[in-house]
């Protein structure tokens, strides 16, 4: 899992520093991600080269039907923050949220948004309930020690800055601290105004029905 530093945008001086987008996403669903479509993409052309009868028809219909959702559910999912909104891709949709119509935020078992009276998941912050009880752990020993602000190792940790995320968290319950405060923060910015807006990603969802049409034909054909 990871975040991008943030880098300043060279053509917005006039009216301050200016920053690109915060990105949060799951680099172990990249990973899986490209390593399924890897595999796919082996046992598919194995199937279309070296397979007989029906079976380089099934494998092509069937590529769509796996290859879209595999990407959509584990490249697609991305979280993008700037002074101005919250961007969440979704495997199936995207959402547009002002941090004015940001109600707030929640790390239960999974990441959720409330923006514009309307709830949606975060998929690109998966939630881990091993990794959050390690770092309760890691707090209370802490905290026992004398001093909750430092890590286990006794070492003090150094200032963090508002866009760091804190180290000695759960990923997931981190990331959520970081975007609330950015809601917090910009709330009352005049360009973080407007209506919230999901879009349906169709580029993922009509290959794939088109794919599970085309293969159905080619089993009920054989």
């Amino acid at each position: 899992m990871t975040e991008s530093d943030r880098t300043p945008d060279q053509g917005s001086a006039a009216n301050g520093p200016k920053y690109a987008d915060r990105v949060y996403r799951s680099v172990p669903g990249v990973i899986a991600g490209v390593m399924l479509l890897g595999v796919a993409a082996w046992l598919i052309g194995d199937a279309i080269v070296s397979g007989t009868g029906a079976t380089p028809w099934v494998a092509l219909a069937a590529a769509p039907v796996f290859c879209f959702p595999v990407a959509a559910y584990t490249l697609r999912p991305i979280v993008k923050a700037n002074d101005q909104r919250l961007l969440v891709r979704n495997p199936l949709r995207t959402v547009v949220a002002p941090w004015a119509s940001v109600e707030g935020l929640k790390a239960g078992y999974s990441v959720e948004l409330f923006a514009g009276g309307r709830k949606f998941q975060i998929w690109a912050v998966p939630v881990s309930l091993r990794q959050r009880k390690k770092a309760n752990r890691r707090a209370a020993k802490a905290v026992a020690a004398g001093d909750p602000h430092l890590p286990t190792s006794g070492v003090k940790k150094k200032a963090q800055r508002h866009d760091q995320l804190d180290p000695t968290r759960a990923w997931s319950d981190a990331v959520v601290t970081s975007l609330q405060e950015q809601a917090d923060r910009h709330a009352n910015n005049p360009a973080a105004t407007g209506e919230v807006q999901a879009t349906w990603c169709w580029w993922v969802i009509a290959p794939t029905l088109a794919g599970l049409v085309a293969l159905i034909s080619v089993i009920a054909a054989t």
